[in-house]
Order: C-alpha cells, then sequence, then structure tokens
C-alpha cells in the first residue's frame, strides 16, 4: 500500500526540521557576524548568483541572512550572521524564510 500524500507531507516537515535544527546554534549568543561592510559567501552556501552581499544596504542583508538560514551550515550560521541584525530583521525575515526554518 503507497503512503499517503499527507503522511509524505508530515515526513517530509520532519525530515527539513531535523536539518535546520542540526544547522542552528545552541543559543542566539553564538551568531557573532559582521554589522556592516561586505560579506563573501563561500560556494558551498551560493554555488550560483550573487555571492558578495553588503550589510549596510538593508535588502542585501536581508538576501544574505535569507540565504545562510537556507543554506549554510553551522559553522557558517555563526561566523556570518549577528545576533542583533536577526532580532531586527526576524520580522520580514520569518515571512521570506520556509516554515521549518521559522519553526526552528
Amino acid at each position: 500500500m503507497a503512503p499517503s500524500s499527507a503522511f509524505d507531507a508530515v515526513s517530509a516537515l520532519e525530515v527539513l526540521r531535523a536539518r535546520y535544527a542540526g544547522q542552528l546554534p545552541a543559543s542566539l549568543d553564538d551568531l557573532a557576524g559582521p554589522v556592516r561592510g561586505r560579506v563573501d559567501l563561500p560556494l558551498h552556501v551560493v554555488w550560483s548568483g550573487v555571492r558578495s552581499f553588503d550589510l549596510d544596504r538593508p535588502r542585501l542583508r536581508m538576501s544574505l541572512y535569507r540565504t545562510v538560514l537556507a543554506e549554510g551550515l553551522r559553522e557558517d550560521v555563526v561566523t556570518y550572521l549577528n545576533r542583533d541584525l536577526l532580532l531586527d530583521q526576524w520580522p520580514v525575515l520569518r515571512t521570506l524564510v520556509s516554515r521549518p526554518i521559522r519553526e526552528v
């Protein structure tokens, strides 16, 4: 008997939650990334498109945070994200990231 699509969706969400939980630090205080200037993300985070982000430009900063949350490893999250900037941007950023990232 084939599994139901509702079961598949729940399983996929659980897999994504586990993935994102594994890449986030235990505390927001661990986020020690820069607050100003240019940041160049490595290829394992951004394999195509824009890799350089100016943190002084709100849209580029938001794009960097969205990308690192979705694609970065734990080391990338703590290296490139800053606790205070994440908290300031979260009201808008939370609408731009996937549900599993938001929940984790």
